[in-house]
């Protein structure tokens, strides 16, 4: 074991791995209240029940996924990195392609599973890091930061911070509701504990507003720790019911499959190079068996997706059991351990409102926009795709539209500039793809 870890190579001891891949659950632990909260739209009052996923099925789905994508990231790549259903595509999932577009989301789940098929493809092809390379540098920091505007602006929303207002659309909401300060309180916290350098904050800001919100009756006490596992049935393979049914194969879920796989790209891509960085395994910008971590990748957002949850991707915060003294893969068997294990207790997510989940939302939008630096403002050419990418996500409520408004104007601010040339002939394919994308939508 400690030979095909690299142990003694990696200067670490199976304390340090268990520490570490400890940490890193306890780090994306939020994930397992977040993402069910999200697919389920459960802050969104007055669905129908068939636009509504079942909350005890997502649960099990996300941590089922997480399990397997840690586990094999562990196994194959032998990288201290865990994974899970990422936010920013959990939430374009549930608030642009059922909220918004109104697509049943069995439609949603199969689009998942054909963008991963896809993914996993090119992965063993070796054709992804060609498309990448062909989309500019400074697109890809705008869509995450446009993702993490959109993220924080479903925070706010959920914590009743913004409220939806007649005359300028949104306005500042009640601030005196108690869910409301509540809410305001987590955010406070979170940012203190942030702020000071814990790694697993946006975890223990969770948990003290939950006994916070507890303690002044705000939140109901659960009845139980440890329960049986609830159910996967009513979302299990309903994907494939999606392809006989001929409303799926439209213009528009084109657009949502390829925007599952654009994101999932650069959100991977990016993930793995930050945390593998820290951990010293990246050598002259290259990282050793990428090919094997993007493979755990594709395989996990396979298998959520037939258990009923979006996109499985790489956690940044990973670098928190890096952090902690994690080197090998190791770490992220013991991650996947502890997914495991929290199937047991769901009857905890009783206690998870959307005033206890908000401040994981925003702080995460903060730390997604922090790249925002690395656009060269000054040159107009790039600023303009690069903002409309950026802040029409969150203002059309929808990443897919963000994305394709920036690859709409990127082509056109070039070729205006003289650049046509510097444009990569797969950044033209785009711009007609997301052209027909937002005509047709």
């Amino acid at each position: 074991m400690k030979k095909y870890f690299q142990f003694e190579e990696l200067g670490t001891t199976y304390r340090r791995e268990i520490i570490g891949g400890i940490t890193t659950f306890l780090a994306m632990a939020y994930i397992l209240a977040v993402n069910p909260m999200t697919l389920t739209l459960a802050d969104v009052p007055d669905l129908p029940d068939n636009m509504r996923m079942d909350y005890g099925a997502v649960f099990v789905a996300t941590a089922l996924s997480a399990a397997i994508g840690s586990l094999i990231m562990g196994l194959i790549a032998r990288y201290p990195i865990g994974l899970a259903p990422g936010l920013g595509l959990n939430a374009f999932f549930a608030y642009t392609v059922i909220l918004v577009n109104g697509m049943p989301w069995t439609h949603a789940l199969a689009a998942v599973f054909i963008s991963s098929a896809f993914f996993l493809i090119l992965t063993l092809t070796g054709l992804r890091e060609k498309l990448i390379n062909a989309i500019p540098f400074e697109l890809k920091i705008a869509v995450g930061a446009g993702i993490g505007l959109f993220i924080t602006f479903i925070g706010f929303q959920s914590a009743g911070i913004i409220v939806k207002n007649e005359a300028t659309l949104v306005g500042l909401g009640d601030l005196g509701n108690p869910n409301t300060l509540l809410a305001i309180f987590g955010i406070i916290v979170t940012v203190i504990l942030m702020t000071r350098g814990i790694k697993t904050g946006i975890f223990f800001g969770m948990v003290i507003t939950m006994i916070v919100g507890w303690i002044f009756g705000l939140i109901n006490t659960p009845e139980q720790v440890v329960d049986t596992v609830p159910s996967v049935a009513p979302t299990f393979g309903a994907l494939f019911s999606a392809f006989g049914d001929p409303s799926f194969y439209t213009t528009a879920m084109l657009g949502v499959v390829l925007t599952f796989l654009f994101v999932d790209f650069f959100d991977n891509a990016g993930t793995l190079m930050a945390v593998a960085n820290q951990a010293g395994f990246v050598k002259d910008n290259k990282l050793p068996r990428a090919g094997k971590a993007l493979f755990a990748d594709a395989t996990a957002s396979m298998s959520g997706s037939i258990f009923g949850t979006s996109t499985v991707t790489s956690f940044v915060e990973s670098s928190a059991g890096v952090a902690a003294g994690a080197r090998s893969g190791f770490a992220a068997i013991v991650t996947a351990a502890c997914f495991v294990l929290s199937l047991f207790f769901f009857p905890l997510l009783e206690v998870v409102t959307s005033a206890v989940t908000a401040p994981a939302l925003i702080i995460v939008g903060i730390l997604m926009v922090s790249s925002l630096g690395q656009i060269d403002w000054n040159r107009f050419e790039i600023a303009v795709p690069s903002f409309f990418t950026m802040i029409t996500m969150p203002l059309s409520y929808s990443i897919a539209t963000g994305i394709a408004v920036g690859f709409i104007f990127y082509p056109i601010t070039m070729i205006v500039k003289g650049k046509a040339k510097e444009v990569h002939p797969v950044m033209y394919f785009f711009f007609l793809v997301f052209l027909l994308y937002l005509i047709f939508h």
